[in-house]
Formats: C-alpha cells, sequence, structure tokens
C-alpha cells in the first residue's frame, strides 16, 4: 500500500502514533525529494504540537541513522572502545577540545563529529577553524587513519552521514520547529549513531545559556537522549550541568582554542571548566569499562592531563589533520589575534551574582564570532578573555572581562552590552555546575 505524504501528515497531525513504515516513508522523503518542503514543514509543524512517543522516536532516530553511511569500525584494529561525547551547546564550551584527547590518551577511541555554531553558542568546528590548515572535512579513509594512529579526530559531519536530518534541520531552523524533544532527540542520536559509536556521554546544559532555559526542559530532553539511545543499541549517560554562566574564562574561536591548549598543558584553570571536562571523561571511561567505577575514571583522566599524554595526543591530532606540528609550542604565531584589547569594567564594584549568558554570547556574535545566518565569515580572533565568574569580587581594578575586537567602535559597543547583562551583589555563590545524571 501507497503511504502519501499527505496522510502520514494528517495521522501524526490528528494525534495518532506513526507506524515504523510511516515513518521510515517520511525518512526516505527527506532524502529523495518526494516530501516537499512545505510537507516537510508541515510535518515538523505537527510533530512539534502533538509528540512521539518513545517507539516513534527509536523508529525516526534509526531511520534517519540509515539514511545515509554508517560507519563501521569493526575491521579498523582499534585498541579500545569506540566512545563520544556530544553538548547541547553553550557559551565558552570547549570542552571537546579537552576532552576527546583525555579519553583517547586514557585507552578509548573518540570519532567525535562536531558542529558549527547556532545562534548565541559557539561550535567546535568553528574553533578548529581557526588553526591553520587543520582539515575538518577528511575522507572517510583518513578519518579511520587517524583514529588508528592518534586515537581521537575531531571532524565535521560529512555530506553522506545522516543526510535526512540535514535536510530536516535546515526545514526546521526556518520554521520554528527546533524546540521539539523528539526531534533534537533524533537529530542528535542519527549522527552519533552513523558515527558508529558503541558508547556515548551527553552534556544536556540548562540556563540561560543553553537552549534549555528550564532545568525541567534539560531532564525531559536528558530522559528522551538516554532512553532513545538505549532503545537504538546505544550505551548512553547524562550529566545535566549549568550553563547559568560562561563556562570557562573565554568566549570566541581562536580565543577558547588557546584556553584549552592551556588547559591541556597543565596551567591553571576555571574549576568550572575542569569540573565538567572530568565529569564527562568520569562517566564515559566508567560506561566504557576502562575504569571499575567514577572515581578511578576520573582519576584517569586527571592523571592524563597532569602527565602530558593528553597535550601530546591533542597535538598528534592536530598535526595528523594538517595542522602545524608545533602548534602547543607556538600557539600566538598561529593562531589569530585581534588588534582592539578592551576591558569591561561594570559601574559599581562588588561581586558577580549572576550573568544572562545569551546576552554576553550575542556580543560574541556582533563582533564577529558567530554567524547571523549562515553565508557569514566568522573573525575567529574575536571574543572575551578573563571573565569573571559567580561568587568572584569585580572592581577598578578587575574588569569582568577582556574584550578582543577588530575596532574600537566594535569593543565600546560589545563593552556596553556585556555590561547590561552582568548583576553584581555583596555575596553571592555558585551551585556545582555539574547537577543531575540521568540513565535508564
Amino acid at each position: 500500500m501507497e503511504l502519501f505524504p499527505q496522510e502520514i501528515i494528517r495521522r501524526k497531525r490528528d494525534g495518532y502514533a506513526l507506524e515504523g513504515p510511516e515513518i521510515a516513508a517520511f525518512v526516505r522523503g527527506l532524502v529523495d525529494g518526494s516530501f516537499t518542503e512545505g510537507q516537510i514543514a508541515a510535518m515538523a509543524m505537527a510533530v512539534f504540537f502533538r509528540g512521539m512517543d518513545m517507539t516513534e522516536r527509536v523508529a525516526l532516530t534509526r531511520a534517519m541513522t540509515h539514511s545515509g553511511t554508517v560507519l563501521d569500525w569493526s575491521d579498523a584494529g582499534f585498541h579500545g572502545p569506540v566512545v563520544d561525547k556530544h553538548s547541547t551547546g553553550g557559551v565558552g564550551d570547549k570542552v571537546s577540545l579537552i576532552l576527546a584527547p583525555i579519553l583517547a590518551a586514557c585507552g578509548a577511541v573518540v570519532p567525535m563529529i562536531s558542529g558549527r555554531g547556532l545562534g548565541h553558542t559557539g561550535g567546535t568546528l568553528d574553533k578548529l577553524d581557526s588553526i591553520p590548515g587543520y582539515v575538518a572535512t577528511p575522507d572517510n579513509e583518513r578519518f579511520r587513519r587517524v583514529l588508528q594512529q592518534v586515537g581521537c579526530a575531531i571532524i565535521g559531519q560529512t555530506a553522506d552521514l545522516a543526510p535526512a536530518d540535514r535536510r530536516f534541520y535546515s526545514v526546521r531552523d526556518v520554521t520554528a520547529t527546533v524546540e521539539s524533544i523528539p526531534l533534537i532527540t533524533a537529530s542528535i542520536l542519527s549522527k552519533k549513531l552513523a558515527a558508529g559509536l558503541s558508547y556515548l556521554v551527553m552534556d544536556v546544559k540548562w540556563g540561560s545559556g543553553a537552549f534549555a532555559v528550564r532545568l525541567d526542559m534539560a531532564r525531559e530532553l536528558a530522559a528522551s537522549i538516554v532512553e532513545v539511545a538505549e532503545g537504538a543499541g546505544l550505551r548512553c549517560v547524562a550529566l545535566i550541568t549549568d550553563m547559568n554562566q560562561v563556562l570557562g574564562r573565554t568566549a570566541g574561536n581562536a580565543i577558547e582554542v588557546r584556553e584549552s591548549i592551556d588547559m591541556l598543558r597543565g596551567a591553571p584553570v576555571c574549576p568550572r571548566l575542569e569540573r565538567v571536562t572530568l565529569a564527562l571523561a568520569g562517566e564515559l571511561l566508567h560506561l566504557c569499562g576502562l575504569a571499575p567505577d567514577i572515581a578511578a575514571a576520573e582519576a584517569a583522566a586527571r592523571q592524563a592531563l597532569a602527565s602530558g599524554r593528553a597535550a601530546e595526543t591533542f597535538a598528534a591530532m592536530i598535526a595528523a589533520l594538517d595542522g602545524p606540528r608545533d602548534l602547543l609550542d607556538r600557539v600566538d604565531h598561529y593562531l589569530p589575534l585581534a588588534p582592539v584589547v578592551h576591558d569591561v569594567l561594570l559601574p559599581s564594584s562588588g561581586v558577580v551574582a549572576s550573568m544572562d549568558v545569551r546576552a554576553i554570547g550575542l556580543a560574541v556574535m556582533a563582533l564577529g564570532g558567530g554567524r547571523r545566518q549562515a553565508t557569514d565569515q566568522i573573525d575567529y580572533s574575536v571574543g572575551l578573555s578573563a571573565i569573571a565568574q559567580i561568587g568572584e569580587r569585580i572592581d577598578g581594578e578587575r574588569p569582568f572581562a577582556r574584550i578582543h575586537a577588530r575596532t574600537n567602535e566594535a569593543a565600546a559597543a560589545a563593552a556596553d552590552a556585556i555590561a547590561r547583562a552582568v548583576v553584581t551583589a555583596e555575596h553571592a555563590q555558585a551551585p556545582d555546575v555539574v547537577g543531575e545524571r540521568v540513565l535508564v
């Protein structure tokens, strides 16, 4: 029996659970064009309002996974389990750059397929693009070779990996249907399953700088991802982490790469950044069987940093993908520097009590550090450094942050926007950045 697009849409519009063949027909239509843009938009809106049960979510995820190439590492001769981490995104989130080499140094294999920035949140791929020569989209054979030699490779999504997701997301992005938990779940997991993973840790962020502004939404998303992942055969655990302040001391592409390299090389780091990175490492190393418990796993991750093995792994990954072989020793030689540096001084002294992280992310975008539309060119040199954390005192001697800009005018505009986004008080203390743990 032929499944007409409008009949599939009608059933979901009317609140029925779609059958496997109906979901498979929709995903085929995404790839072969038999569903028009208008029909895709109608289906997205129907799911947005009517939702999907777990059986539907697993079926959609599986179908989208198999809409293109599914990587198979069974004959690659890898020395360890195939693992990855995914974050729902936030301002200053450079964890992937640090975590992937830590995991590889601890014996895992990390085929990390990352994305570009969305809205006010930065993207891992944009950060790596600030490194001259780095090949972020190698062919599959080179991807495999780097994983065999180094143990980790952070790359971008290739055209043949989950192509249904690419088309579906492009329509959702312009039809106000991105914020659907079933569709977010399928989008994230279809790419991870297509990458051939066996284990995944999710960093689901909530707060003013996250996609999930409310904690209850983050909980719902984390539960959905973990349950669907397990239903699709992927072992998964999620941590809910706080994005009510910038993660780390920096925001902006090349500036975040510098902070990541500093942490890999053992320099003093922001405690919240270290806490998130080690917590995610601990969960994943325990989940995949490389450590007997989470405490031992976090200790192994910490030792990979302290010994320099994680830094060596990061350097080897950069070199294997045509970046500079001496990047870690000559960071300022290779990474772009903005010509204007400007302090953000607040009108009154006090302890940082809260910040509108979304507004800070948008200020970095306005400097040129993000895209207003897909065709925009990024200025990799701009952004923020020395960002104060909640609970730290700022005054005339200690600015809230330091702006790196292309012009004095851009720096002044960013300083004004950031100053309006920060609230001070006499006393303040931030909660633990790592909150709840979600698993089946």
